[in-house]
């Protein structure tokens, strides 16, 4: 295997950088798979290299639906190679079992390591060092949408009060950032700018989920095209879990927009369900809680989460004739489905997503 040769992160002009303390090592790493033929990871494909990281370190944390997060000090020592030369190994046997390359950013902390990956190339391997000088350097000049955890209704307030960049965060005392975010956001804004994340790599046995997802053919502007897109992903997410025999407890909706990055928001419901219209009405509730306008959206993805069998769950009655009525056609649509296929019948607004 060619050695590749990574080049440190070049020093660029910061001011009000905190007052340095030591190092982080560089043990953190974010994998992000990027399968062969260009379409979103299918569940088997993603268990299996969750399976694979950990054959490397047993310390491995999902990130679905395509990337995973691993803490590699262990295996340093196990393997005698530095966490680039992990990268290197991992990325061999992703590409010899799965044809599936990977991004791999490598830094001291999750967010860091998630932010060194971010826009990557396959088959790209970006190391940030644990120096704060590097650290400060590497996150100065990036817009604050690059933040982790700050999206779009959050980027848009900081860049109200002229906070438009990571370093201008970093450089704006704390109290002003928790008058304009609140006290706990605030404080975990001002700690990010520092490139600080406390948060551990937490191993965890993946929680079954589906999931689905829409590109569309350029930049999406019209909230009608992304919420018809939505509808069409809650549908086919109902219809598959109820022929499954399963309920989710919680539905997730994943935008990616078109400089590559992506807001994530989560909702838990009250009793677990497949059932379409509150699929779709929790899936049109995150969207607007984004509060995007304007944004250029490239994809929209939707995972339930924490699925369980229908049969093992109860649901509250609500002698509501309506809903009753709804349950019913939901049923004929699914044996329809079933007998003719998955288009011979669907909402009418999904006509225009293609």
């Amino acid at each position: 295997m060619t050695e590749r040769r990574l080049s440190p992160v070049p020093p660029l002009p910061t001011t009000g950088s905190p007052s340095p303390g030591p190092p982080e090592e560089a043990t953190v790493l974010y994998a992000h798979f990027h399968p062969a033929t260009g379409a979103a990871l299918d569940e088997e494909t993603y268990d299996g290299l969750l399976a694979l990281l950990a054959e490397i370190t047993p310390v491995v944390q999902a990130v679905p639906p395509d990337a995973a997060l691993m803490d590699v000090r262990g295996a340093v020592r196990y393997f005698g190679h530095d966490p680039a030369g992990l990268a290197e190994l991992l990325r061999v046997r992703t590409l010899a079992r799965y044809g599936a390359d990977c991004t791999v950013g490598i830094a001291g902390n999750p967010m860091l390591a998630r932010m060194a990956a971010h826009d990557g190339p396959p088959g790209a391997v970006r190391r940030l060092p644990g120096e704060p000088e590097a650290v400060a350097a590497f996150l100065a000049r990036k817009p604050a949408a690059a933040l982790y955890g700050v999206g779009p209704a959050t980027a848009r307030t900081l860049c109200s009060y002229g906070l438009d960049s990571i370093g201008r965060i970093a450089d704006a005392p704390p109290a002003a950032l928790q008058r304009i975010l609140g006290a706990a956001a605030g404080r975990r804004i001002h700690e990010r700018a520092h490139g600080i994340d406390p948060t551990p790599v937490t191993p965890d046995a993946r929680a079954r989920s589906m999931g689905a997802e829409h590109r569309f053919g350029g930049d999406e502007l019209d909230p009608e095209r992304r919420r018809h897109a939505l509808l069409a992903l809650a549908d086919g997410l109902g219809a598959r879990m109820r022929a499954g025999g399963q309920v989710a407890r919680g539905l997730k909706l994943t935008v990616r927009y078109a400089d590559g990055s992506t807001s994530t928001r989560s909702r838990t419901f009250a009793e677990p369900t497949a059932h379409t219209p509150e699929l779709t009405a929790a899936a049109y509730a995150l969207h607007a809680a984004l509060a995007l306008q304007r944004a250029r959206v490239r994809a929209v993805a939707l995972r339930a989460e924490g699925l369980c069998e229908a049969g093992r769950t109860a649901h509250q009655l609500t002698f509501d004739p309506a809903d009753e009525k709804a349950r019913r056609v939901e049923a004929a649509v699914d044996r329809a489905r079933a007998r003719f296929g998955m288009a011979a019948v669907g909402p009418a607004a999904t006509l225009d997503v293609a």
